[in-house]
């Protein structure tokens, strides 16, 4: 089974149909699935303790053109939690935290821990799938998991295949808005490609 996989689109109507283009041409029969952020809050995080009851369009942006671009599964991101906490809507609960398919599971990437360095401390819930798809940090990387909470990460080159051995990998797809990115990955291969309309 193939999978498209991309994430962070925040509410960005050219930057969402150039990865959707891109995907349709290089992968039509793929499945497509979003990490979340699929909308951008406009109340920042400090704000949001002291804002509710917001209506939809005083708190997110959210378009009509944008709307019909949404025709896939997305887990729920944080900007979803934000919009839902400033607002009380209850539109963003149906989205759920995590997606599974064959080998892998898919979160926002909000959950996880990460050191100044950027690199990942922990998750506070099991992965009990091989492979970690996640968002968030809006760069393209691949950690395998060499020992026990040991991370490593991999180099890899865009628009390239790339093979999953046996081991446990986490892997930050990048971001749609700006970076215009998205991973294939074939299930059926054991493969991930790192796609970018841009290069």
């Amino acid at each position: 089974m193939k999978y498209a996989i991309f994430g962070d689109l925040h509410s960005n109507i050219d930057d969402t149909k150039a990865v959707l283009k891109h995907i349709n041409q290089l992968a039509p029969d793929a499945i497509k699935v979003c990490l979340g952020d699929l909308y951008e809050c406009t109340i920042s995080g400090k704000n949001a303790s002291s804002v509710n009851n917001l209506a939809l369009e005083e708190c997110a942006i959210v378009t009509d053109e944008f709307e019909e671009l949404i025709s896939f599964p997305s887990v729920r991101g944080n900007q979803e939690e934000r919009i839902k906490k400033v607002s009380g809507l209850k539109r963003f609960e149906e989205l759920p935290e995590s997606i599974k398919i064959h080998g892998a599971t898919l979160i926002h990437g909000h959950q996880i821990t990460w050191g100044d360095d950027m690199s990942i401390i922990n998750i506070p819930f099991n992965i009990d799938t091989p492979i970690l798809f996640f968002g968030h940090i809006h760069r393209s990387r691949i950690f395998v998991e060499e020992e026990i909470d040991k991370k490593t990460q991999l180099d890899f080159t865009f628009n390239k295949e790339f093979k999953l051995i046996n081991k446990r990998y986490w892997i930050n797809v990048g971001s749609v808005w700006v970076d215009r990115v998205w991973c294939l990955y074939d299930s059926a291969k054991s493969t991930i490609t790192f796609m970018s309309t841009l290069e």
